[in-house]
């Protein structure tokens, strides 16, 4: 377990960092790949998944909370679930060989939250550290709307912490819009998520000839 008993977050990030591959080149340099991974990807899921969540929050929460959360938000067992639910699917970027951000997106009762049968959900973009501003999220996203609109639905949502400015910009510049709150727990901390989403097939007003 990398955040169980005497290591601290710090150094249990290292040892991520060493094993995802921390030196990996600009991607302007190297072409990128997208590829939809299986359980075999599992392990390295469980590493790319726990480096990106805790850059991304680590700063803003407990040490006590976070390892609870990554500790049992990526498990073992929790991972193989997601990853044998035939309504979710995980993509994998690369670049030169290396994970650097996932995707996940979920249909019909997968969601998390809205079950309706014409949605879909992206339930995370995450992207290494030093490829923020490197295109990298956008091109996941754009492979969300890319499976949304082969499942012809009608709508596409998702949930962003209230404290995550700059995900609430990205989707905003993408068109999102929100719509209602939910609560998402962090160990003992209740924060509070919005939720958001982006109308698909919105009707074309019919043309008034008088």
């Amino acid at each position: 377990m990398f955040y169980g008993g005497k290591y601290s977050l710090t150094y249990t990030l290292l040892i991520i960092y060493k094993l995802v591959g921390n030196k990996l080149k600009k991607t302007h340099d190297k072409q990128m790949n997208i590829r939809k991974i299986n359980i075999q990807d599992i392990e390295t899921l469980k590493e790319i998944g726990k480096l990106t969540f805790a850059e991304t929050f680590s700063s803003e929460n407990s040490e006590e909370n976070m390892k609870e959360y990554l500790e049992n938000g990526f498990s073992t067992e929790k991972l193989t679930a997601e990853l044998t639910d035939q309504n979710a699917e995980f993509y994998f970027a690369e670049l030169d060989g290396k994970t650097i951000g996932y995707l996940k997106v979920n249909v019909g009762q997968s969601q998390t939250e809205i079950k309706e049968k014409n949605t879909l959900e992206i339930e995370r973009i995450y992207v290494l550290k030093e490829f923020h501003g490197k295109k990298v999220g956008q091109i996941l996203y754009d492979k969300a709307i890319e499976l949304a609109k082969e499942k012809n639905v009608e709508y596409v949502w998702l949930g962003v912490w209230e404290q995550n400015p700059r995900a609430i910009r990205f989707y905003e510049k993408n068109g999102f819009v929100a719509f209602d709150k939910h609560v998402f727990k962090l160990g003992n901390d209740e924060q509070t998520d919005i939720m958001m989403k982006l109308e698909l097939n919105e009707k074309k007003p019919v043309a008034n000839n008088v």
